[in-house]
């Protein structure tokens, strides 16, 4: 029910993803009369099989507080979703809903894993290499991070990439303002030495906000405010560009003759940095598999981020981060 649009997106993303995975089951929670409206009337059986209704009386508001939404809102689509985690009936919870409301309601439902201070959001971006990705993280799930959850962070990070991309020893970088050792504030500096001395995490150093679409690491960490600040004006800056662009090609009858012939570039230009197929953003480190979807996702957008959950679900994310961070508990403890 979460997001600008709501089951007009949520719903024909779901039949679309189970399209696309036949061992997929979806059960789709809200208003049960809202989801059955925009159903189609012929939905084949073997889809309406795997798609469950599962109603729930109320709906988290985009603004509504976290506080809010978990004292009172317990029979809502997010609250219900996630207690299907907990229950052992659903693997993953998607949902397009109030971010800190999502977070706090997984954290206190599902609880982070043992060994793990704080979940954290990660997400991919395109880069400047073909079919390569970056990963980036935290993205605003924690304002104000110590060093030892950036380092949390950075395993976790690690993992998934390892995971989902084959990447055996995942490049992983800090975000920094500068490249030299001596630049940046005390929390980074500390962050710093903790990566230097890991065993499991590969650090090759710092890297400015400027390199983030070179592809020349995996993973990037950064503390939540300043991941959070960094997409907004990532988004904001793609934004501006595709305004520019458009208002090139509107200029005179010459500039629109250019536009249609410059038609095929822009178009495959535009399905590279398309923010649809990357949209799904997971929280990690709780005990279980929670993806958040941006709020005005389309239905493409929405259709990736439940790709991006069942993938986690195929590769049992959370258990791979139970094991790596038991292994070196065990060993924190040893020495």
């Amino acid at each position: 029910m979460g997001g600008d649009i709501g089951p007009q997106v949520t719903v024909p993303a779901a039949l679309s993803a189970l399209s696309a995975h036949p061992q997929l089951t979806l059960i789709v929670v809200g208003d049960a009369t809202s989801i059955e409206r925009v159903l189609p009337a012929n939905l084949s059986p073997s889809l309406k099989e795997r798609l469950i209704i599962r109603h729930a009386s109320q709906q988290v508001s985009m603004d509504e507080l976290p506080s809010s939404a978990l004292r009172n809102k317990k029979d809502s689509s997010m609250r219900v979703s996630i207690n299907l985690i907990k229950e052992g009936i659903a693997q993953a919870c998607v949902s397009a809903g109030n971010t800190g409301a999502l977070m706090a309601t997984a954290r206190f439902v599902l609880k982070t894993l043992p060994g793990i201070d704080r979940p954290a959001i990660i997400t991919m971006f395109p880069t400047a290499i073909p079919d390569k990705v970056v990963y980036m993280l935290d993205l605003g799930a924690n304002v104000d991070s110590a060093a030892h959850h950036l380092y949390q962070f950075a395993i976790m990070g690690s993992l998934l990439v390892s995971s989902l991309n084959g990447v055996t020893h995942p490049k992983v970088a800090l975000l920094n303002i500068g490249q030299e050792e001596i630049k940046g504030n005390e929390q980074v500096k500390q962050t710093a030495v903790l990566l230097t001395n890991s065993k499991v995490v590969q650090y090759v150093g710092y890297i400015e906000a400027d390199a983030i679409f070179l592809g020349s690491v995996d993973l990037i960490v950064c503390d939540g405010f300043v991941g959070n600040v960094a997409l907004k004006s990532m988004e904001g800056a793609a934004k501006l560009i595709v305004k520019f662009t458009k208002e090139a090609f509107a200029k005179n009858w010459l500039s629109k003759c250019m536009g249609l012939m410059a038609y095929p570039v822009i178009r495959n230009l535009k399905k590279r940095i398309d923010p649809s197929r990357y949209n799904g953003a997971s929280l990690l480190g709780l005990n279980g598999i929670v993806v958040k979807s941006h709020g005005g996702a389309n239905v493409l957008a929405f259709t990736h981020a439940i790709h991006q959950a069942l993938v986690e679900v195929e590769h049992d994310i959370p258990q791979r981060i139970r094991e790596q961070v038991g292994l070196l508990l065990e060993d924190q403890k040893e020495n």
